[in-house]
């Protein structure tokens, strides 16, 4: 299959080296041109949960260099979502098939601005963490599941075709008739770290292991539960505490993406996830002051990052 990942970045990095490494034709394609250019000279260097590999494929700054693909991965940050959408549009003719991977909420939304919903998928991945260490190099510490759906619901051929070619590439994957239940439940897992692991400084873990930083963390894990369910989203649990801190025992050195992009001074994805559930929450008359006051937080934060 010839598959383009558009944002190569960390988690981007390790959809490309194994989708590559189990023979596909794959194509990275990114802004960071120490990447794309380490890429291109060394290989793409991928270490942690899967082994240790080295893969050559294809990197480019330029999507048009790809020419058309039969799948289109989007794995950029939700606020690169919209300009991947137009990168994927110039790439992608009318069976190619579009799957986002992003945190938080609507990057699906926004890609289907661009294209037809008929021809998106949805990925939701969880107990997968990544992070870069350099140019052509990253590292990712946890590999358990990655969730596929049609953004217009049921199951397809396509589907099976697309969830086959990760099991292949060494992924355990699935596809789900209802992809939306999965955003849910990996959305509320993701507000409850995100934030404040960012605020705290703080890995997975140690968030579990402070009582106050616990307090902070379930209570944004509970207003974004309550807002679930009153959307009426079909959750797979009834206890939101034990389900999230069954999600972070799974990984408790793990530093959620919005804690890396604080350390290295850059702009999170607070909009896309803890900003998200006073957003979902004022849409049905609620509203959610706990997850409102650590994004004002964070906002804040991250408003003092040089540019």
């Amino acid at each position: 299959m010839k598959i383009a990942i558009i944002g190569c970045g960390a988690m981007g990095s390790v959809y490309a080296a194994l989708l590559a490494d189990s023979g596909n034709e794959v194509w990275a394609i990114d802004t960071w041109e120490d990447h794309i250019s380490a890429i291109n000279r060394n290989g793409l260097r991928v270490e942690g949960a899967s082994g240790d590999r080295t893969v050559s494929i294809n990197a480019t700054t330029d999507p048009r260099s790809a020419g058309e693909c039969e799948l289109i991965i989007v794995a950029t940050k939700a606020s690169g979502v919209a300009a991947a959408a137009v990168a994927a549009k110039s790439i992608a003719g009318p069976n190619s098939i579009i799957l986002t991977i992003q945190n938080g909420l609507g990057a699906a939304e926004r890609i289907a601005e661009s294209i037809e919903t008929k021809q998106v998928m949805i990925g939701v991945v969880g107990g997968f963490g990544a992070s870069m260490k350099g140019p052509g190099h990253a590292h990712h510490n946890g590999m358990q599941l990655v969730r596929i759906g049609e953004m217009n619901g049921g199951v397809s051929d396509r589907l099976e075709k697309v969830v086959q070619a990760w099991v292949s590439a060494g992924f355990t994957a699935k596809g789900y008739p209802d992809i939306h239940q999965m955003i849910w439940e990996k959305f509320i897992c993701n507000v409850t770290y995100s934030a404040p692991c960012a605020l705290m400084n703080a890995t997975i873990g140690q968030i579990q292991e402070n009582p106050d930083s616990w307090s902070v963390a379930l209570s944004c894990a509970k207003e974004a539960d309550a807002v679930a369910r009153a959307k009426e989203i079909e959750l797979s649990f009834d206890d939101v505490e034990s389900y999230v801190r069954d999600f972070g025992a799974n990984m408790p050195d793990a530093r959620p993406s919005m804690l890396l992009d604080h350390m290295a001074l850059r702009p999170s994805e607070i909009d896309g996830i803890n900003g998200a559930v006073p957003i979902e929450a004022a849409k049905i008359g609620m509203t959610a002051p706990i997850n409102a006051l650590i994004s004002s937080l964070i906002r804040g934060r991250e408003s003092n990052f040089k540019q």
